[in-house]
């Protein structure tokens, strides 16, 4: 197929191999299969961008029941981002209810529920206007969604315009380089 189209207007398709039609046709075939993994993922990502959120709900909420203040690694993660959204769990702060750190801390909340006064409870946290960090993590993924977006379709169209050229060189270079 490939050697159809470089040479669409011959029905005898001969050429002579040399090691540059080699490579244009390597060259080709890796640039049609990257461009057509972007393209597949794509359509993935549009197709479940709806379930995103069910997603990161079932995954975000386990997480800080089961693991925040036992995995440090989870903890330094989770307190970061609540420390810079400035938000408290994933919903609210009832997220940290019946979990393992209010097992530890008795019924203790990380600071930035309280607006970072230590010790937090949950009767303080009730009072104050700290919003889970569902949404905010939401929005920035949906302002940075546009920006992927086009990078994402400039990338394909240097791979179109690369492939483009891999098959003209490819017909045009026949037994020209030696």
């Amino acid at each position: 197929m490939l050697l159809w189209l470089a040479e669409p207007d011959q029905h005898n398709v001969t050429f002579t191999v040399t090691p540059c039609n080699v490579f244009l046709l390597q060259l080709f075939s890796i640039i049609l299969v990257i461009f057509i993994s972007e393209m597949a993922a794509g359509v993935v990502a549009l197709a479940y961008s709806s379930f995103a959120e069910n997603i990161l709900r079932a995954w975000a909420t386990p997480v800080l029941q089961n693991d925040y203040g036992i995995d440090p690694m989870v903890t330094r993660i989770w307190n970061t981002t609540m420390t810079e959204l400035k938000c408290c769990g994933f919903s609210n702060y009832t997220d940290f209810m019946g979990s393992e750190l209010e097992d530890q801390n008795e019924n203790g909340l990380p600071p930035s529920c309280c607006l970072n006064i230590d010790p937090c409870s949950p009767a303080e946290a009730a009072h104050l206007p700290v919003q889970g960090c569902f949404d905010h993590i939401l929005k920035i993924l949906r302002e940075n969604t546009i920006t992927v977006g086009g990078i994402a379709v400039g990338v394909g169209l240097l791979e179109i315009a690369a492939m483009i050229i891999s098959m003209y060189l490819f017909s045009h270079l026949d037994g020209k380089v030696s």
